[in-house]
C-alpha cells in the first residue's frame, strides 16, 4: 500500500484530505508541522508527500528543500498564495505540482494519482547512453560516467521526453503539454526553471540539452 504524506497545520483541512485518500485506500501518514514532517520522512517509507507551504517551525519550502536532498518522491504544495514567484520558487526546489488553496480535494486526489502512476510505470525500453549519461528506463536509473544521480520525478520525465525526441527543436509549449499535460496551466517559466535545474544535475552533461534562441530547447548529442 503506498503511503501519502500529508503536512498541513490546519487540523480540519488536513483531517479532511485524509478522509479522501484513505477512500483511495492510500496509507496516510500526518504532520502539523515542518520538524514532524521531515522527522516523519526520514522514518517511513513514503511515496508521495502532499506538503503546506504555510506551515510552523520550519517552513514548507525548507521541508520541500530538505526532502530533495534525500530524496525524488513526488512533492505537491498547497499554499494560500497564489502569486507566481511562490510557485516558481516551489518548482526551483523540486516540487512536482502546486495547488492554490481553496482546492477540491478530489482535484487533489486526483493529481496524486497521476503523479503516482507516473513515478510507478515501467515499460519495456532499452538502455541508452548518450555520450556518458546513460538513462534505463525500466529501472528509472540516470547515470553519468558510471556516478547515479538522483532526479525528482518532474526531471526524470522532462529528461525522458528530451532523450525520445533527440535532435529536435522543442518549443517550451510543447514541453509543458506533454511533460506537464494539456490541463496544466502553469507559465512557460516552469519549463525554464526545470531546465534549469535539470541541466544544473546533469553536471558536465549539461550540454546535451542546448537552448533554441527564441524558442526552446533540443536534446542532441554532438559529433
Amino acid at each position: 500500500m503506498e503511503k501519502i504524506l500529508v503536512v498541513e497545520d490546519e487540523e480540519r483541512m488536513r483531517k479532511l484530505v485524509m478522509t479522501y485518500l484513505k477512500r483511495e485506500n492510500y496509507e496516510v501518514l500526518e504532520a502539523g508541522d515542518g520538524i514532524e514532517a521531515i522527522d516523519i520522512f526520514r522514518r517511513e517509507n513514503v511515496s508521495l508527500v502532499v506538503l503546506d507551504i504555510m506551515i510552523p517551525l520550519v517552513d514548507g519550502f525548507r521541508v520541500c528543500k530538505s526532502i530533495r536532498e534525500h530524496s525524488s518522491v513526488p512533492i505537491i504544495l498547497l499554499t494560500a498564495k497564489s502569486e507566481e514567484e511562490d510557485k516558481l520558487l516551489g518548482y526551483d526546489l523540486g516540487a512536482d505540482d502546486y495547488v492554490t488553496k481553496p482546492f477540491s480535494p478530489k482535484v487533489l486526489v486526483a493529481k496524486i494519482k497521476v503523479l503516482l502512476k507516473r513515478t510507478n510505470f515501467v515499460e519495456v525500453a532499452t538502455e541508452n547512453d548518450y555520450d556518458g549519461l546513460v538513462i534505463n528506463e525500466v529501472s528509472h536509473e540516470i547515470t553519468i560516467d558510471g556516478k547515479e544521480v538522483y532526479l525528482s520525478p518532474k526531471e526524470y520525465e522532462l529528461l525522458i521526453y528530451f532523450s525520445r525526441n533527440k535532435g529536435i527543436a522543442l518549443t517550451r509549449d510543447k514541453i509543458l503539454d506533454n511533460v506537464w499535460g494539456n490541463d496544466y496551466y502553469g507559465d512557460l517559466r516552469t519549463v525554464d526553471t526545470h531546465v534549469k535545474r535539470l541541466r544544473e544535475k546533469l553536471q558536465n552533461k549539461a550540454h546535451l540539452i542546448s537552448t533554441v534562441r527564441g524558442s526552446g530547447y533540443k536534446f542532441e548529442v554532438k559529433k
